[in-house]
């Protein structure tokens, strides 16, 4: 083999749905691998909500943008099949930064070894970015205590679905709001969330006030939207607000305006904003909190996988829809 398959980032989305035009597939040539460096060919790809920033030219954010005509930044997994690296060996499995890209050159600088005995689904829906959000966010941000209780929107998707499990673990109320009906069974019935929200049928105001009769003391944000500032207004004082993605936006030009500041001070919220990669040098400890849990059998998933390179396009506005089930990932 000569070639092998590449997807190039060519033009900026303008907001709604990500359509093809902005991406181009190329064939590159098969890299020489010199000293010090590895060869990898990627075996599952990530789809996370975190990529339509990422191709958004705004460089006063917590991430350089994706220049245009570079590869499409993704997190993988996949075996080294090729080694000249004293670190790495033909065989070994590695996760990190790879791509959209069948084979990934490196000197090695931002992989991880994957020793654990599970399949790459296993690992970049629990042990990867999903996992080590949730753990940050959580514990780090949140910092959570038993009896309280907490909501978690986004909460059939691979953050926001162990963050609940992770809560629920250690003694909190958990509340789930999710798109549809069976996503709410799924996060009640299978992850053990007490109660979840339809935000898309539901009368909100009224089942907030049912799910929550003693308020809110921690709020654990993925999407957005209008149950955005209900909720804010189901706090109790001194909460705790977790902001981790805002999908609802992301296909907006400009954002929908945020909760009342008034309710915020009378409750003396904190409220923050973190992303991953001001963490990633702490990837250890958060994989040593994650993992006990994992072991203990108190975290389940489910993975939705797509499968070839170029499903990756499409696949991203099954964010936009609530139609991906579980980490949204691509089979190369």
């Amino acid at each position: 083999m000569n070639t092998f398959t590449a997807i190039n980032l060519v033009k900026r989305p303008q907001g709604g749905p990500i359509t093809a035009d902005i991406f181009e597939v190329v064939q590159k040539p098969m890299p020489t691998v010199n000293p010090g460096e590895i060869l990898v060919k990627q075996n599952h790809m990530s789809l996370d909500p975190a990529m339509f920033g990422w191709m958004q030219p705004d460089t006063d954010s917590y991430i350089p943008p994706v220049n245009l005509g570079e590869v499409m930044r993704s997190s993988g997994v996949g075996e080294v099949v090729e080694s000249h690296h004293p670190d790495f060996k033909v065989g070994d499995r590695v996760m990190g930064m790879m791509g959209w890209q069948e084979y990934f050159h490196s000197n090695g600088q931002g992989l991880n070894k994957v020793d654990a005995p599970l399949p790459d689904e296993a690992i970049l829906s629990v042990f990867a970015l999903p996992g080590l959000t949730a753990t940050q966010g959580l514990f780090n941000v949140g910092k959570p205590k038993a009896g309280e209780t907490i909501i978690v929107t986004g909460a059939a998707g691979s953050v926001g679905s162990i963050v609940g499990q992770l809560a629920k673990a250690d003694g909190l109320t958990v509340i789930g709001v999710v798109g549809s009906d069976e996503k709410a069974d799924w996060i009640v019935n299978e992850l053990g969330f007490d109660s979840a929200i339809n935000y898309k049928t539901d009368d909100l105001e009224a089942k907030l006030a049912q799910c929550a009769p003693n308020g809110i003391d921690l709020f654990f944000e993925n999407t957005a939207g209008p149950i955005q500032s209900l909720i804010i207004d189901k706090m109790n004082p001194h909460g705790r607000v977790m902001v981790c993605g805002l999908i609802a936006d992301y296909s907006s030009q400009t954002p929908a305006p945020g909760p009342s500041w008034m309710n915020i001070l009378k409750r003396r919220l904190t409220i923050q904003g973190f992303t991953m990669p001001d963490h990633f040098g702490e990837v250890p400890s958060l994989l040593a909190k994650l993992t006990p849990y994992v072991l203990q059998g108190k975290i389940k998933h489910r993975a939705h996988v797509l499968n070839g390179l170029e499903s990756s396009i499409d696949g991203l506005n099954l964010f936009f829809s609530g139609a991906n089930k579980g980490k949204l990932m691509v089979k190369l």
